[in-house]
């Protein structure tokens, strides 16, 4: 019985070390495998660098401001007695554009001009008896008074009614009313806003370390979702004080703005010159990859397999970046004139990932996109 366990047992151990040795070598042998597993080549576009001229620009965030802007208000408390013009309308210094009611005021000039003319007849009564030495000279003092404090009153009404007539104080375009006939309006009541559209100033601000780059009169040039072709125009001065809190200087420039699209309150994008043209590296910004711990891009090279066998792979380089140009960005080091850098798929690539080159449709790289639906 002790027997033919023994050997039941020796049977049992005998299987299971046969079973493990042949799972042993069969792991080997996939581990083996993986180790030369090579992943399939990734599809790329690639672009081979050159060094080429590129004009040292900086950019900033501006906003447009009118030359001459102001909401138009009521001088005077009144009635709405007239509305001369229409909404958006171009208008010149001086029109009239609302006019209040001033019955009130007629009246009263209309007595004042009265009392007027009596303090004249007294007065030119008093000068002739004082020439016959009939009165005084103080009589005839307080009559010349009186009749200056009447003159002066009718004077007093009748700016009076001129302020109620609400004019154009300098030629521009008009905004929304914001008065009714028959309202009462206020003193400093709105009535509509008056903008000078031509020309324009576009306000923004440098670090102070730029400032010393830049002159009056200097080209600047801006650019928004509205306009299509940038505007260009000329610095027309420098804040003479740098903001404390952020180091920053501020700059106006000023745009002729013919076709009246830069409208007061309008966010642009600045860029003027900052120094020399030098040359460059470009690259098409698609080919960054943009990480915390730095910007690189991938260069196709001859890289050796865990074999020793050579294959078309790529190399991670970090790289230093300069400003952009529409599709185009500055590569001040790392990449070399005529190495091949990915333009596209670098989102899926690893350093030493085998790639397959296909450049029959090419990222954009142009100094100046134009969107296919603009």
């Amino acid at each position: 019985m002790k027997k033919r366990m023994f050997l039941m047992l020796a049977a049992v151990l005998a299987f299971i070390g046969i079973v493990g040795g042949f799972k042993f070598f069969q792991v080997k042998a996939a581990m083996s495998q993986q180790g030369n597993f090579q992943p399939p080549p990734e599809a790329v576009t690639t672009v081979v660098v050159s060094a080429g001229p590129w004009d040292n620009t900086m950019s900033a965030i501006g906003t447009v401001v009118a030359v001459n802007g102001v909401t138009v208000s009521a001088d005077m408390p009144g009635l709405v007695e007239q509305i001369a013009f229409d909404s958006g309308r171009r208008v010149s210094k001086g029109d009239v554009l609302v006019r209040l009611d001033t019955k009130g005021e007629r009246a009263q000039l209309a007595a004042a001009e009265a009392q007027r003319e009596l303090a004249r007849l007294d007065l030119d009564r008093m000068r002739g008896m004082l020439a016959s030495s009939i009165v005084p000279q103080s009589n005839f003092d307080q009559a010349s008074a009186q009749f200056k404090q009447a003159d002066a009153r009718v004077g007093e009404i009748r700016a009076s009614i001129e302020r109620k007539t609400i004019r154009a104080p300098f030629s521009g375009t008009l905004g929304i009313r914001q008065v009714n006939l028959g309202q009462y309006l206020a003193g400093g009541s709105p009535i509509v806003t008056l903008q000078a559209l031509q020309p324009v100033f576009v306000n923004f601000s440098v670090p102070q370390l730029e400032l010393g780059h830049l002159t009056r009169g200097a080209t600047v040039s801006v650019t928004s979702d509205t306009l299509g072709q940038p505007e260009v125009g000329k610095i027309a001065a420098i804040e003479s004080l740098i903001d404390e809190a952020t180091r920053n200087g501020r700059v106006q420039a000023i745009f002729e703005n013919r076709a009246e699209k830069l409208r007061p309150g309008m966010f642009v994008q600045v860029q003027l010159a900052n120094g020399a043209r030098t040359s460059v590296i470009t690259v098409p910004a698609s080919a960054i990859s943009y990480a915390p711990f730095g910007d690189s891009v991938f260069i196709v090279e001859d890289v050796k397999g865990p074999g020793g066998k050579s294959y078309r792979g790529v190399r991670q380089q970090f790289v230093k970046l300069g400003g952009a140009r529409g599709d185009q960005v500055a590569v001040l080091t790392g990449v070399k004139p005529g190495e091949e850098v990915v333009t596209s798929g670098v989102f899926k690539l690893r350093p030493g990932a085998a790639v397959q080159v296909n450049n029959k449709v090419q990222p954009s790289n142009a100094i100046a996109p134009k969107p296919e639906d603009s």
